[in-house]
């Protein structure tokens, strides 16, 4: 008896279409769409924490915030030292120019160290925000000046008539300390609202964004 074994041949190369279906070898990936870019690293970053830029941004706002409170700062006690210098130089200094007039002695000084203060917040502090208009930032800085002074000597009425305290270290607690942190609170906000109202280059560019 014979018995016919029929086996599945096909021609040599072609696979058997009745054959098990073999896996492919060694397949190539598909190149990305044309007009497809891979995510950069910030992007994936920003993807894994949305909230990471908006932090980003607030740091650096505040960073900026304190960098110029410093200039601030900083130049307010530069205008201090031509105020009081140019004071004691004109009443006690050589020639004696103002020895019997204090007081004209003291309106020079604070002339002298209010120009000194607005170039330097005009050119340092707010550089960013300082408008085109130079003259009425120069009377919104004077006015703003006149402000802060009116606040010092109100601690001092304040003080020295309505709480009776009349020695000599609470006039100076109450002008030059409570007065003096409570007038740059005010000249700062007040510099930043009505003198140096520009858009700072920074803004814009984002808002155009």
């Amino acid at each position: 008896m014979t018995s016919h074994v029929r086996q599945a041949t096909s021609p040599a190369g072609s696979p058997d279409p009745d054959g098990p279906a073999s896996a492919p070898q060694g397949r190539v990936p598909s190149a990305p769409p044309a007009g497809h870019a891979e995510p950069s690293a910030p992007q994936k970053a920003s993807a894994q924490f949305p909230d990471a830029g908006p932090r980003r941004s607030r740091r650096s706002a505040l960073v900026a915030r304190a960098a110029e409170l410093l200039r601030f700062g900083t130049v307010g006690g530069v205008a201090f030292v031509v105020d009081t210098g140019l004071f004691n130089l004109l009443r006690f200094g050589p020639g004696d120019l103002l020895a019997d007039k204090p007081l004209t002695a003291k309106v020079l000084s604070v002339a002298v160290a209010t120009i000194v203060a607005w170039l330097g917040n005009r050119y340092w502090t707010f550089s960013d925000r300082k408008t085109q208009t130079q003259l009425r930032e120069l009377l919104g800085f004077v006015v703003v000046n006149i402000g802060g002074m009116g606040i010092a000597l109100g601690c001092l009425w304040f003080s020295h008539y309505v709480l009776d305290l009349r020695s000599p270290l609470a006039d100076n607690i109450s002008a030059n300390g409570v007065g003096l942190v409570l007038g740059m609170v005010f000249r700062y906000l007040a510099y930043r609202t009505f003198v140096f109202t520009a858009t700072p280059a920074g803004a814009t560019r984002t808002a155009g964004a």
